[in-house]
């Protein structure tokens, strides 16, 4: 235990300050693989954002693409809707002017059979007088313009 000299007394002493200064060194070494793991960990993290801004800059450049591209198409669609919209809006006119035509043509021939039989035979000119009631393009009221507002026209 003890001894005379009072070694084994100091021998402790030193094996406990080797102990202590072991057991700093181990901290500090604990200490330096935390800050080393810590550093790496913020850069891993740091690359993880970056990467993500990176992706998020490509799906904004594609979506900007194609919500022009959409544009283009809704514009276009737009346009061909108008040109639509005016040719329908023509052909009604149309389709009003020769419904009134045929219904006049329909009115002027019946009151020549009525009137025909009525009248003398001989008088009346049948071939002749038929066919020009069998063309409603010479009819004169038929020669009327086809109204259309300006901003049907602006489309043709």
């Amino acid at each position: 235990m003890a001894s005379p000299g009072g070694t084994s007394s100091g021998s402790s002493l030193l094996h406990n300050l080797g102990s202590h200064e072991d057991l700093q060194a181990l901290m500090e070494q604990k200490k330096r693989k935390r800050m080393i793991s810590n550093r790496e960990s913020a850069r891993r993290s740091r690359m993880r954002k970056q990467k993500q801004v990176s992706d998020l800059i490509t799906e904004l450049s594609q979506l900007k693409k194609e919500n022009s591209q959409l544009i283009m198409l809704l514009s276009i669609t737009t346009q061909r809707c108008a040109a639509m919209k005016a040719e329908n809006s023509i052909l009604m006119a149309q389709a009003m002017e020769l419904s009134y035509a045929l219904e006049s043509f329909n009115e002027t021939a019946h009151s020549m059979r009525g009137s025909n039989l009525r009248s003398n035979m001989s008088m009346w000119d049948g071939p002749q007088l038929t066919d020009s009631f069998m063309s409603p393009w010479n009819l004169r009221h038929i020669n009327q313009p086809i109204m259309a507002s300006a901003e049907d026209i602006l489309y043709y």
